[in-house]
């Protein structure tokens, strides 16, 4: 058994410091998705590993480093436990809005508990993912209350749809890195007066079956990101990422942002894979400007999908600060070249 724990505890040290490198291929990427898996096993790990301790340098050396990488770990899920402070208040007094965002999965055709849910939750507005024209076809009855809509219809597993209460000032669908990967921003003026902008997000996943790495999710992540810094107006970012909440990329898209995590204080609130338990992570992920307050973030009960839909009830601030620049010099080299390359990887395709 010793010899077991032993090399389980290599591997587990293995898939822990693999996405500490900056290679963008999916090897070294995917294992940031199953952290807190990895820091169940290796609490186990560490169990057996003292429990069959041979007096050995190898077995003390590996037992170090595998509590050294589990401190990290509990330090990294801190943040996302209530323990730790919410980044904003809730603003009573404002008007409640209220967004569902959901990965529908194509394939899906469970459409009547999709729309029983959103008769069911009321939201002012709902976004789906991978809907494509039969998707379409199921929500035209949606359409009397939501009069207000920007479809983005593919067949690729990247459609997407918009669906709102309030009109929009402006609207529109961009490609920042590949040609048939959407994203939607959308500007509102509330009943109040207040202003904000929408984004909703689909990049593609690293993984053996799609893309071999995670230029094309970088490159399009930090477009966004570059695009928001230059907005003067609250901010609201949802959608599949396709990455968690603590990975390299999601961390500098937040300070390059400048937005705030909307799972910070709140819970981990796993929303993939919707079927199987002990694999789920954070990937559909929900990022404010500060002067939108976030009140309440939950997840769904499933609609027949992988991803469970995700709700977020929040309100507006008139006040808007200028904004700084928060990244370093090392961050913003890393930002640029995520950039650059998820452009080329789309144009070597070509």
């Amino acid at each position: 058994m010793e010899l077991f724990f032993l090399i389980f505890s290599i591997l587990l040290i293995l898939l822990s410091i693999l996405p500490f490198s900056q290679h963008q291929h999916w090897v070294f990427r995917v294992p940031e998705f199953i952290k807190l898996q990895i820091l169940v096993l290796q609490i186990i790990a560490s169990i057996g590993l003292v429990a069959f301790m041979k007096d050995n340098i190898l077995y003390y050396a590996v037992l170090l480093i595998q509590i050294a990488l589990i401190v990290y770990h509990l330090y990294l899920f801190f943040h996302f436990t209530q323990l730790h402070k919410k980044p904003t208040p809730e603003n009573e007094n404002a008007q409640k809005l209220k967004i569902i965002s959901t990965n529908v999965y194509q394939y899906n055709t469970d459409y009547e508990r999709f729309l029983n849910l959103i008769k069911d939750e009321c939201p002012t507005l709902f976004l789906t993912i991978e809907s494509n024209s039969d998707w379409e076809k199921a929500m035209q009855e949606l359409e009397a209350d939501y009069p207000y809509t920007q479809k983005v219809t593919l067949e690729n597993t990247y459609g997407m749809h918009l669906y709102s209460k309030i009109p929009f000032e402006s609207v529109k669908t961009h490609y920042f890195v590949a040609e048939d990967v959407p994203s939607i921003e959308a500007h509102f003026k509330t009943e109040n007066g207040n202003n904000f902008c929408l984004f909703c997000v689909h990049p593609p996943p690293p993984s053996p079956t799609q893309e071999a790495n995670s230029k094309e999710r970088d490159g399009d992540l930090m477009c966004i990101a570059n695009k928001i810094n230059q907005m003067n107006k609250p901010v609201l970012v949802v959608g599949d990422f396709n990455t968690v909440a603590w990975s390299k990329v999601s961390l500098i898209f937040k300070k390059a942002s400048q937005l705030i995590d909307g799972r910070h204080g709140r819970g981990i609130l796993a929303s993939f894979h919707a079927k199987y338990w002990f694999f789920r992570a954070p990937l559909d992920l929900v990022f404010h400007s500060k002067h939108i307050f976030l009140g309440k973030l939950d997840i769904l009960k499933s609609i027949g999908s992988d991803h469970f839909p995700v709700a977020c009830e929040f309100s507006l601030n008139k006040v808007i600060d200028t904004k700084e620049n928060n990244l370093s010099n090392q961050e913003i080299q890393q930002k640029e070249k995520m950039i650059r390359e998820g452009k080329a990887e789309e144009s070597d395709k070509r």
